[in-house]
């Protein structure tokens, strides 16, 4: 059967965190829906935004170039599916049930939290002629001729980026279970499972009477560190000496960590290894935190938070949310981030940040200073910091920084940040 994972319009909504990845590449508990993507038996296919194909080709190589024809049905799913084991199992059974007999019309088979259509069957002859540019809106058009109440199934599906947040915790408990179950970990100590040319440093306190906590192959605890679970250390990570790692931490592949982190996910090639706090967060790849940096996630009031995303005003629903930070951005030390912002790609910080920040944007309001950061710029500091990890510079990746520029001109248009070097 084909499979063809999609993203929609409202990818947007996610925003600054799926401007460099596509949707199905956002981690939350530990797994990506393109984990999932990479199992399915039969042909996958994934439907993005123009300024990612290129890069959905180089790093995502097992997903084919075109639909089947010799398969009648197609399976579609949104991209934004959370990739979660409740959600994994029903899309398995979904690819199955559809793989029968061929259908005549576009059939929905299953809605989101909120009603609307995530996953559906359609003939594959209805989609084959429609290229990479043609698709997404071929596929618009099954949506808008679907009725949402014929779905017998509902899936978790992200709508913003607080969600991810949300989902982390829900979801965190039952993926780690599955991961232990699927790998062949070691039990280090009741809870404590470690993989392979794992570097566990005398003096640690861990804490699994919430969760589990697995160390990846590769991953490195410096000494006098508290972890409690559920934590997930991915491949290659480093935990610092006297970090404080806890509830519901996922921290991909290469990333070093350190300070206090709660109830975070850290995409890989990312830094937060200086004391300072992060909770309730999301941050995406190439990230660098300087020391002190600290964000809040929750208000003086205690109340509910709300974030502003894209100008609409959306309420969380949630006590705790941190930030929300887009790839290759960077603070300096001793930046303080207020609750529940949302800060885009490729952006410097300074000082308090008290408001969203756009993307491409040397944010000093403190110093009364707010510029851009030239597309140029970031393509230098994308080399430099590539070559410290050993990782190609592709033209791709370069490519990228000048289409997310191009596409986040309006950000900083319609807050007139100037052009200009800051003076400090």
């Amino acid at each position: 059967m084909n499979i063809l994972v999609f993203e929609d319009q409202a990818v947007e909504q996610l925003r600054p965190i799926t401007l460099a990845r596509p949707a199905y590449n956002i981690t939350c508990a530990c797994f990506r829906l393109s984990d999932w993507m990479a199992t399915v038996d039969g042909t996958v296919t994934g439907s993005v935004r123009r300024h990612l194909r290129e890069l959905q080709s180089l790093d995502f190589p097992f997903l084919a170039d075109s639909l089947d024809t010799n398969h009648d049905n197609t399976l579609l799913v949104s991209a934004r599916v959370v990739p979660c084991q409740s959600n994994f199992e029903k899309l398995d059974a979904l690819a199955k049930q559809q793989s029968g007999a061929p259908v005549e019309t576009a059939k929905l088979v299953a809605v989101d939290q909120n009603g609307n259509a995530c996953a559906m069957v359609a003939p594959t002859a209805s989609l084959a002629s429609s290229n990479a540019e043609e698709m997404p809106t071929a596929i618009a058009k099954l949506i808008a001729g679907l009725t949402t109440t014929d779905a017998d199934n509902q899936l978790d599906v992200l709508h913003y980026p607080h969600d991810i947040v949300h989902f982390n915790q829900e979801h965190f408990n039952s993926n780690l279970e599955q991961l232990i179950s699927t790998r062949e970990f070691k039990q280090l100590q009741d809870g404590v499972f470690v993989g392979s040319y794992v570097d566990i440093a005398a003096n640690i306190s861990f804490d699994t009477s919430d969760g589990p906590i697995v160390f990846d192959d590769g991953s490195k605890v410096g000494p006098f560190s508290h972890i409690a679970g559920p934590v997930y250390s991915g491949k290659n990570c480093k935990i610092l000496e006297h970090s404080a790692i806890k509830d519901f931490v996922c921290l991909t592949d290469t990333v070093k960590a350190g300070g206090e982190i709660e109830a975070t996910v850290i995409e890989p090639y990312s830094n937060k290894q200086h004391h300072g706090f992060l909770g309730h967060s999301y941050l995406g790849s190439w990230i660098n935190l300087g020391a002190g940096t600290c964000n809040s996630d929750l208000k003086n009031t205690y109340g509910k938070v709300n974030c502003n995303y894209g100008g609409e005003k959306v309420s969380t629903g949630m006590q705790f949310a941190g930030c929300f930070i887009g790839d290759y951005s960077k603070s300096a030390i001793n930046t303080s981030i207020f609750t529940g912002k949302t800060i885009g790609v490729c952006s410097m910080l300074y000082g308090f940040v008290a408001q969203d920040v756009p993307s491409f944007v040397n944010y000093a309001r403190t110093f009364e200073q707010v510029t851009q950061v030239p597309a140029e710029v970031m393509v230098t500091t994308q080399q430099r910091m590539f070559s410290r990890r050993k990782v190609e510079q592709r033209p791709a990746d370069i490519q990228l920084l000048h289409d997310m520029f191009a596409i986040t001109n309006a950000e900083r248009d319609n807050q007139s940040i100037p052009t200009g070097n800051l003076s400090f």
